[in-house]
């Protein structure tokens, strides 16, 4: 299976989602085909352009008719349902479209039911979200992750008036995801694109390392002088995209808190998502013994535990910073022994196993139940995992 991860630097939209996929070298004619088989009033054009002088490839949704009508969820449902397309296909579109009524229905007071969408449920937009899940699928893209995203500033002309960057609906979109405003003073996610992401995608991160086979390039309606509005897409195997190997150190050093709590505090960082906690024994100024508190977290886990770092403990100030990390593949296995089972951690360099190590807790278990020594029963699922080859 394969990954993809938007660099959206310069935002993105449905459109542009559209010209990065088919970039990646998708059959032009094939997707023509499978949007005409859905007989909406709209034709389809696929070009090289260029956006201050780099390419992409440019989709353009042609709307033959005036107006698209405003649709209701039921309207859109009913139609997504009727497509021809796999039942992945239209469960995934249907999230998408389901995720945009949802964040209208906030910003505009409606119930779900009676909300209509505008430009967001238009004919292009069927195509837009439809496309870019078909395309998904059959690039066999299992995991989606994407850069923090640029969402413009300024206003932006809508069928509600002029509103502010990022637009209302947008903003409801993306709550949770991070976002900044840098570049030309205009919109730079639109609806459709930020419906897409915020459904698909798992997670959002910094430029991550990375290993990938292709890029594409989509390229959005305007050239903006000296800001390329380009949405690259990185495409490769899903197992080899680590967005975790950038994470952060959170510190505190404490002088003043009951060793108990900062014990009690090490479970509760580690239910919050901490990778690893330790505490380190330290002289602070003034000869005063206190106590290091170190966490290892991911870049969206932080602000979670430096919130919980001031309930929990008397520390009144952390430091943060990012660090690299470079982790193994690892995998757990099960074995049977003395008729209950057994975690067998294995580490991976190069596809090669490194280090086989029995699951601790399992084996405490067991050997208390059975009243032998856990030395023992380390061993002895060791040597099960290696009879069992």
């Amino acid at each position: 299976m394969k990954y993809i991860y938007f660099d959206a630097k310069a935002g993105l939209s449905g459109d542009m989602i559209l010209g990065a996929l088919l970039d990646l070298g998708v059959s032009r004619a094939k997707f023509k085909a499978q949007m005409a088989g859905l007989k909406l009033p709209v034709g389809i054009r696929i070009k090289e352009v260029e956006r201050s002088h780099l390419r992409g490839l440019k989709v353009d949704v042609l709307v033959k008719s005036k107006r698209s009508p405003a649709r209701k969820w039921k309207d859109i449902e009913s139609f997504i349902k009727k497509t021809p397309f796999s039942k992945a296909v239209k469960a995934g579109a249907l999230s998408i479209f389901e995720n945009l009524f949802k964040a209208e229905a906030k910003v505009h007071g409606c119930k779900f039911a009676e909300t209509h969408l505008h430009e967001a449920g238009a004919d292009d937009a069927l195509i837009d979200v439809l496309g870019c899940v078909q395309l998904s699928e059959e690039l066999q893209v299992s995991e989606f992750y994407a850069s923090p995203l640029n969402v413009g500033e300024g206003w932006v002309k809508t069928s509600h008036g002029v509103l502010p960057v990022p637009p209302p609906a947008v903003a409801e979109l993306l709550k949770g995801i991070p976002v900044y405003s840098a570049g030309p003073k205009a919109e730079l996610v639109t609806p459709t694109g930020a419906a897409i992401v915020a459904t698909l995608v798992k997670k959002f991160v910094p430029f991550p390392e990375l290993t990938y086979e292709k890029i594409g390039a989509g390229a959005g309606s305007r050239d903006f002088h000296g800001f390329p509005n380009i949405l690259r897409i990185f495409y490769g195997r899903a197992s080899q995209f680590t967005a975790d190997k950038k994470v952060y150190l959170i510190e505190a050093t404490i002088d003043d808190s009951n060793p108990q709590v900062l014990a009690g505090f090490m479970d509760l960082a580690l239910e919050q998502g901490a990778l690893d906690v330790f505490l380190t024994p330290v002289v602070m100024k003034k000869n005063r013994l206190a106590t290091k508190l170190t966490l290892v977290a991911e870049l969206d886990r932080i602000d979670d535990l430096i919130a919980s770092v001031f309930r929990e403990t008397s520390s009144i100030g952390v430091r943060f910073f990012p660090v690299e990390r470079r982790a193994l593949e690892r995998t757990i296995k099960t074995v049977r022994l003395l008729g209950e089972d057994i975690g067998i951690k294995i580490s991976r360099l190069e596809g090669k196993d490194i280090n086989i190590q029995p699951e601790f807790s399992d084996c405490l278990k067991l050997a208390r139940k059975k009243g032998i020594p856990v030395k023992e029963i380390l061993r002895l699922a060791a040597q099960e995992y290696s009879r069992k080859g």
